[in-house]
Formats: C-alpha cells, sequence, structure tokens
C-alpha cells in the first residue's frame, strides 16, 4: 500500500511499532544535501498499455556499444561474444542455480566450476584457481587481504597504475585494519622500479601491479616479483585474461596471486555488471584462499565427482577464523567465461588477441602520421593506447558522440600527470573503417 495513502492513524501505529516518531526519523542517516528535498516528477498513473508505450519510450534514450562504435576500455571491453555463450549459460537450470551446498543434487553446476577453475588456472599459468569472486576490484582487494594473512606482515605497496577503481575498492578494505597502504608513482607510464626499492619495508606484505596496467602499458612483472620476494614479500599481478594469449602469464614470471576481471571472457558490458573476478595462486597459498574451490573426487561407485572443498569462509565452520567474508560468487558469469573459453580454445584466444593487438597498432600508427603521438611512447602496449591529442579531449568525445562513436576515455582526473590524455581502446570487432573514422576525430587532416 502507498505510505501516502493511509490515514493518519495508520501511518502513526507503523511508525510506532519501528520505534520512530515521525518519517523523517527513518532517513536520518542520510544528510540533508543529499534528499531531494520535494515529491518526486512522476507522470500521472497510466493503464497497462499507455505505460508500456511510456517505459520503451524511455528506453530508447539508452544507447549501448551496440548502436555505437565503442572504443572505451578502462577494464570494460566491447568484444564479440559468440551466440553459444547466450544459448548454453541461458538456460534455466543454470539461470535460476544458487549455492551448490547440497553436492548430490548440484554435479552440473560443480562441474561447470570446476572446469573453469581448471581453465583459469591454464591461461593464468597458476597452480589453483577458485570459483569466482565479485570482479577484478574485489579479487586485487582479497589478494592483499591474503597477503597479510600469508606472511604476518601490514603493509601492501600497490603500482598507481592499477586500475584507480581497484585503488579506491582495496582502501575501503584496509580502512578498518590495521594495515598501511603506500602508492608506487609513475615513471614514462609504468611502475617506478627505483621507488618501489627505496621505499619497500620490512612490514611490505605485498606488491601489487596490473599489466597491462589501467594506462594501457605493460609493466615488468618479472622484475618487480623478483624484487618484491628478494624482501620476503609477494608478487600480486592484476592480469588481462585476453592479453595472457600472446604475453607471458602471470604464472611464467612467478607471480604468487593472480587476479583479474573476467569481463572479457563472454560477458557483456551491461552498464557496468555483473561481472566476474578471476583468482589463483600457487599451490602453497590454497589453503588462505578466498571464497570457494570446487573439488574432484570419486563418489561410492568410482564415479567421477565434485563438491565443494577447503570451505573455510565465515558462514561455515571457521567463523572468525575464516578467510574472507566473500559468502557467494558469480556463478552465471563465470559459467559464460567458461564456456566462451571452451569456445575459442586456445587458437580462437590466440587469435582473438593478436586482432586487437594488430589492429591497436594500426591505430598508432595513423594517429602518429597525423601528428598525434602516444604518451610514453617507449611503453609497449597490447590493446590501449594513451594519447595526447591537439584538441581538448572533451572536443574530441563530444564530436565523437555526435557520430555514434565513443572515443575513449579522458583519464587526466585520475592522472594529472597525464595532461589532456585519451585513452583508447581497440578490441577485434573494430573494423579498419571504424578506426580510420576515429583518426578523423582525433587528429582531424
Amino acid at each position: 500500500m502507498d505510505y501516502t495513502q493511509l490515514t493518519d492513524t495508520q501511518r502513526q501505529a507503523m511508525l510506532q511499532s519501528v520505534g520512530a516518531a515521525r518519517m523523517e526519523d527513518l532517513l536520518k542517516q542520510i544528510p540533508d544535501e543529499l534528499r531531494l528535498g520535494r515529491a518526486l516528477a512522476l507522470p500521472a498513473a497510466m493503464d497497462e498499455p499507455t505505460l508500456r508505450d511510456h517505459l520503451l519510450q524511455l528506453a530508447r534514450q539508452n544507447l549501448g556499444a551496440q548502436e555505437q562504435i565503442c572504443f572505451l576500455g578502462g577494464g570494460a571491453y566491447d568484444h564479440f561474444i559468440p551466440a553459444v555463450v547466450d544459448a548454453l549459460a541461458g538456460q534455466g537450470a543454470f539461470v535460476t542455480a544458487y549455492t551448490p551446498y547440497q553436492a548430490e543434487a548440484s554435479q552440473g553446476s560443480l562441474q561447470a566450476f570446476f572446469e573453469f577453475q581448471t581453465m583459469i588456472c591454464q591461461i593464468s599459468g597458476m597452480d589453483v584457481a577458485n570459483a569466482s569472486l565479485y570482479e577484478g576490484a574485489t579479487a586485487l582487494a582479497e589478494a592483499a587481504l591474503m597477503a597479510i594473512n600469508v606472511t604476518g606482515k601490514r603493509q601492501i605497496m600497490v603500482s598507481r597504475g592499477v586500475h584507480p577503481h581497484y585503488r579506491r575498492v582495496l582502501q575501503t578494505y584496509l580502512s578498518d585494519l590495521a594495515a598501511q597502504y603506500v602508492e608506487i608513482p609513475l615513471k614514462n607510464g609504468v611502475s617506478d622500479f627505483q621507488w618501489m626499492q627505496s621505499n619497500m619495508a620490512a612490514e611490505t606484505a605485498a606488491v601489487l601491479v596490473q599489466s597491462p596496467n589501467y594506462l594501457g602499458h605493460l609493466e615488468s612483472v618479472r622484475t618487480i616479483g623478483q624484487f618484491a620476494h628478494a624482501n620476503q614479500a609477494l608478487c600480486v599481478q592484476a592480469f588481462n585474461p585476453l592479453a595472457v594469449a600472446l604475453l607471458q602469464r602471470p604464472g611464467e614470471v612467478d607471480v604468487d596471486i593472480a587476479v583479474a576481471e573476467g569481463q572479457p571472457l563472454g560477458i557483456p558490458l551491461s552498464f557496468g555488471g555483473p561481472y566476474l573476478g578471476l583468482f589463483a595462486c600457487k599451490s602453497q597459498f590454497m589453503r588462505k584462499m578466498p571464497g570457494r574451490l570446487v573439488g574432484q573426487t570419486l563418489d561410492a561407485d568410482g564415479k567421477r565427482a565434485f563438491c565443494l572443498t577447503l570451505q573455510t569462509r565465515e558462514q561455515h565452520i571457521r567463523r572468525e577464523k575464516a578467510t574472507s567474508n566473500i559468502c557467494t560468487n558469480q556463478g552465471l558469469m563465470a559459467l559464460r567465461a567458461a564456456v566462451y573459453l571452451a569456445a575459442l580454445g586456445p587458437a580462437g584466444l590466440r587469435q582473438t588477441a593478436q586482432c586487437c593487438f594488430d589492429k591497436t597498432s594500426y591505430l598508432a600508427d595513423q594517429l602518429q602520421r597525423r601528428g598525434v603521438n602516444r604518451m610514453w611512447p617507449d611503453a609497449q602496449f597490447f590493446n590501449e593506447l594513451l594519447v595526447q591529442p591537439k584538441i581538448p579531449v572533451k572536443q574530441i568525445l563530444d564530436a565523437a558522440r555526435s557520430q555514434n562513436i565513443l572515443a575513449g576515455l579522458a583519464v587526466e582526473d585520475d592522472y594529472p600527470e597525464a595532461p589532456n590524455g585519451l585513452l583508447i581502446a581497440v578490441t577485434e570487432k573494430r573494423s579498419k573503417r571504424q578506426l580510420d573514422q576515429l583518426v578523423e576525430i582525433v587528429a582531424p587532416a
């Protein structure tokens, strides 16, 4: 029932039942400056056909990547998704499934998660992977907490090249803990290794680095990891799950914990979520891993079977000794990633990654011919370019939007050291015609 249609007596009875004297008492935790201060500007009541038409008109105001040419990146990318991903992941048995606590009734979901874990180990080069987390930001934060638990140390060093949102989530995670957050500055678009060497302390639990980093540049992960290990700290890498088809995998450069945003693996942009957190580590740290782990065993008849194992989460027997308060996972998104990886296979992944790199290289060459160079041109890249146009970035973005083109991201607010920086992401979906069209906007002849 609408609260405004209640009588004064009914309203007062409702408020008294929850211990409030007036309606405003229920909203006192919301600061005054954040309150609307007026009634909602809603249209009059409509019949169902009229309401449907009204909602349809509102929905048509949204323009997604399907209606525009998308060069946005910064952690979410417009990749091609094979039809088989929607066809299999959209089956009712998967869409309606929840946590597979009852193993004997959840063998299908458990097997899917087990296969997902296996594929994540293969693409990351790590020993063991869990059955997914919420998204890349929480995966990185959980890696930091895990490093603290493993080492007993309290300082986390984070490269400024890590996604700004990831760093903010990490700071939130650490804010109520006896832990220190230290940020490694950038030099020439990548982590300042000399600064890290000079400032690493005995209490450093881990060094967190992203490669390719937020600005699109490849980091010297092996070197950073070697220095971290020499100081009894762990090395954590946030990686791109498609880029590893061409680049060295985290496990191949001796990373201790590898995390990633799984959105490039068959998950649409979807207005920013739901996405998928990938998490893998070396086998010696397995018992400190957050989230869930699906294991393979044999049943009473000797047949292959699956179950949740190493469930050291707080809602089980561990309580305050749990490794993490992560209490569920993005199961449907993990399934999409598993179907995507199985559909493309190693050759398909490599072809997709190569296509992204080749098209990005073409765009870089065309922009350079027009006098628009990459910021820090000595830094290597995968599928994102950070350029410094001669035209203000806002003007470029507005002009591109008028042609239904999302030209990229302005990075100056998060990275003042990159004034008028434009971050452009190129995926396998972008055609030569679209790339040339973007060149004309960013660097008109």
